[in-house]
């Protein structure tokens, strides 16, 4: 194992969860998220909208509110920022981005620089780098740019409704005239006997870590899992991937897992594919976890950490949802109808606690509509949104739209058009050539109906193909956009170029071979 000093290690009992240990960038990072000292304001006697949690939901609704001259309070009962900023997006990322220059490192043999050994890596000098970065980042979070830049009343505390149109924090009441639940959600754990026991890790948890664990078990071969079990092997660690399914990425299609499935294990991920977990014994320091495999054998893995990542949970608990009136669902959440409307025509939500897209940028967008239909007319939908998502394992793996299995479903006739990251130049000076890009067209027209791209940086490229989703604009719009050369992101123009090739029927080939004919005769 590899270790790097962490200064007031003492002061770390009583931190929250996920924010140790309570170094200085951690100590930097709550007084930002929240502040020790922190003063909840006097209520103003009713406010135009109430805003119960302060992760991207939360945080969107209030900024926007309060930017449209709305008078706005923000409850957050554990840290501004949410998940994203602190045990999601920031730092997965940057534990996944030190992960990748290792990799690099690692593959540079192949220019004749030194073999560079994954257990050389100084495993706590990456996990201080994300906690500097999350630190840094969470300024624009902050409980104090909350309520000095942006007029936001800021309470820090437990929220719960006592009547339709109140809510009390602190022992304070809040009265609004309209209010959105943007509490979020948390991980789900199985229920495999003697996991409580055995202090598993989740999101939650896995980035206090500052010395490497030799065995790590990952249960869920979804986005986190996957993501968590690639970025951890390059930094060092040995990564059993357990998964119920047949394969990884289940929402994906099976040629895009395929791909990073065998990369996953190319680069000594072990994957148990198809095994479920049976139970969790402690043996000393180690965790040992009996798998029942698809072929029905029983095995153990012994474990220094189990991680789990095996989908989340709606945070309900003491919101006193019953007393609002507002519908929820323990694993669906906040009922919502299409306008993010709840039960109580008052009380609007977004984000985790209500959404099957569980990203940041989905809570973003939703968090645009309840506001503006909670303030103005209730005119804007969910379902109008096009809606783009990222797998960050290397390659990526993004999509938007219909799968063609969606489309098959709705009886929509499509044509794809894919081609392979080998036949584009970029990707092979990079030596990035696994992967492809696949879209979707209605049949017989160039309009685009979905897209996956699996690339070194598909999420970067996903964006031109949502665009064109939104803005109408099809194939024949593409091939005529000039990319510069190389790039990846060129392979969209190419795609675009097969599906014109298509237009060209034999009677379009004979009558442009007459016209030149013609031509030429002159």
């Amino acid at each position: 194992m590899t270790k790097t000093d962490v200064s007031g290690a003492d002061a770390d009992r009583g931190a929250p969860p996920g924010i140790l240990p309570l170094d200085a960038h951690n100590l930097r990072l709550l007084a930002n998220v929240h502040p020790a000292d922190w003063k909840n304001p006097e209520p103003a006697p009713r406010y135009n909208l109430v805003v119960l949690g302060a992760g991207t939901a939360g945080l969107i609704s209030a900024a926007v509110a309060a930017g449209l001259g709305a008078k706005v309070a923000l409850v957050e009962r554990f840290l501004m920022g949410g998940d994203c900023l602190n045990i999601g997006c920031v730092p997965s990322k940057s534990v996944i981005r030190a992960g990748r220059l290792i990799e690099d490192a690692r593959r540079a043999g192949a220019l004749g620089a030194p073999a560079f050994a994954r257990d050389a890596v100084d495993f706590g000098a990456a996990m201080q780098r994300m906690r500097r970065i999350r630190a840094q980042i969470s300024s624009d979070d902050s409980a104090l740019r909350f309520r000095d830049e942006l007029k936001v009343d800021v309470f820090l505390g437990e929220a719960r409704f006592t009547s339709r149109d109140s809510i009390e924090v602190g022992g304070r009441s809040l009265r609004f005239a309209k209010a959105v639940i943007a509490t979020g959600a948390r991980p789900a754990l199985p229920p495999i006997p003697g996991l409580a026991q055995a202090r598993p890790r989740t999101n939650e948890t896995i980035f206090e870590l500052t010395e490497r664990p030799r065995r790590l078990v990952v249960i869920g071969g979804g986005p986190i899992g996957a993501e968590l079990a690639q970025a951890f092997c390059r930094l060092g660690c040995e990564v059993t991937l357990v998964e119920a399914g047949p394969r990884l990425l289940p929402r994906e299609d099976a040629d895009a897992a395929e791909i990073v499935q065998r990369r996953l294990a190319a680069e000594g991920v072990s994957l148990r594919l198809g095994a479920s977990a049976l139970q969790v014994e402690l043996r000393g320091n180690a965790k040992a976890l009996r798998l029942r495999g698809a072929d029905g054998d029983v095995t153990e893995l012994l474990a220094d950490e189990i991680l789990i990542a095996v989908g989340r949970l709606p945070n309900l608990e003491g919101l006193n949802l019953e007393t609002a009136g507002v519908e929820a669902d323990a694993r669906a959440g906040v009922r919502v109808n299409d306008h993010l409307q709840t039960s109580n025509p008052r009380i609007y939500a977004a984000g985790d606690i209500c959404m099957d897209w569980k990203f940041t940028h989905a809570a973003d967008a939703a968090a645009k509509i309840a506001v503006q239909n909670a303030l103005f007319l209730r005119t804007k939908r969910l379902s109008s949104l096009v809606m783009p998502w990222c797998t960050y394992t290397d390659p990526e793996v993004a999509h938007v739209g219909l799968y063609e299995r969606e489309a098959a479903e709705r009886g929509i006739a499509v044509d794809t058009y894919l081609v392979p990251l080998d036949q584009v130049n970029r990707a092979v000076t990079d030596g990035e050539e696994e992967g492809f890009i696949k879209v979707h067209v209605k049949r017989g027209s160039d309009r685009i109906l979905g897209a996956t791209i699996v690339a070194a940086h598909a999420g970067e490229m996903i964006s031109e193909v949502t665009l064109a989703i939104v803005g109408k604009l099809g194939l024949g719009t593409l091939l005529g956009v000039i990319h510069p050369y190389p790039t990846q992101a060129e392979g969209i123009k190419r795609v675009a170029g097969l599906w014109v090739r298509t237009r060209a029927t034999p009677l379009v080939k004979r009558a442009l071979s007459g016209w030149m004919a013609l031509r030429r005769g002159r």
